[in-house]
């Protein structure tokens, strides 16, 4: 009998059921940048913010693969950097897939060269692969508000990022060699992320735009679709039958209105006008750190 009651139930004990978790949506939207976001500046995507909801997304044994909901113009390039090595080692341990919005070009379409999987619709702009530099020169509007600086420096090239002054040939050649290693940095990160080789992607590499369509054409994405469709390949590449999908949102409106009203208040406190208030944010300025952007 028990040799009988074996030889049904073995069978039935190898059925495992569907197995079951969670999909984390990660909303990223605004400009990528090292700091926090304003009421000003609007919803800003942040090394910070990627990280927090990356170890929540982590940590939480359910969720068994993560969608990135990307909406970005790009920024500046460090954050970029540090955002694409976070997805990087998250995607060791569980699946990562984009879901483009309406753009996700230079920085975010670099940061997204990190997914196993890239989704995007056929209207969304994305590629714009690029690196571009801006070096002020305050020069002129302190001459206006009658302010004189001496600069002493040792070395030569010490205060070519001050922004006191025109920058000279060499120091422009300087700066050129600069946006360009940053440049081979961005089409090495497409080219191996992607599958490409790097001659292909220099050849996309005009800073162009280009829309979802041409992108999965040029190999740049993986799929068309929409956030439903990022979360069925989340789904498949995780092995996940009918997932529960759990949304992770920015900070509101409300968040940031907050944040501008303290700002402002503190500013009527100091007592100082709006005009005094650009001044001292032009004059604290570090203008030695030049400031070099994946941006469209």
């Amino acid at each position: 009998m028990l040799a009988l009651l074996a030889a049904i139930l073995g069978p039935l004990t190898l059925i495992s059921r569907p197995p079951t978790g969670k999909i984390a949506v990660i909303s990223l939207s605004g400009s990528i940048t090292a700091g926090a976001s304003s009421l000003l500046s609007g919803s800003t995507i942040t090394p910070d913010l990627v990280r927090n909801y990356l170890t929540r997304a982590e940590n939480d044994r359910a969720v068994k693969a993560i969608v990135l909901r990307i909406d970005s113009p790009g920024g500046e390039i460090e954050p970029c950097q540090e955002i694409l090595l976070q997805i990087e080692r998250v995607k060791e341990t569980k699946p990562v897939v984009v879901s483009m919005g309406a753009m996700a070009a230079s920085g975010g379409y670099y940061i997204s060269t990190g997914a196993d999987e890239i989704v995007a619709l056929p209207t969304t702009e994305t590629g714009s692969i690029g690196v571009i530099s801006y070096q002020m020169d305050v020069q002129g509007l302190l001459d206006k508000l009658g302010i004189d600086i001496e600069v002493f420096k040792g070395g030569k090239y010490k205060d070519m990022f001050e922004g006191f002054r025109e920058l000279t040939p060499e120091e422009k050649a300087i700066m050129q060699a600069t946006v360009d290693e940053f440049y081979d940095q961005f089409v090495g990160v497409v080219a191996q992320g992607r599958g490409l080789n790097t001659d292909e992607v220099r050849n996309l590499a005009t800073g162009q735009l280009y829309s979802g369509t041409e992108a999965k054409e040029l190999g740049l994405i993986d799929q068309l679709g929409d956030l439903d469709m990022a979360i069925n390949v989340a789904a498949q590449l995780a092995g996940v039958e009918a997932p529960k999908v759990e949304h992770y949102q920015q900070p509101g409106l409300i968040s940031r209105l907050l944040s501008g009203l303290v700002a402002a208040a503190q500013t009527r406190i100091s007592g100082l006008s709006a005009e005094d208030m650009i001044v001292l944010q032009v004059l604290s300025h570090d203008y030695r750190q030049p400031l070099f952007l994946y941006q469209s």
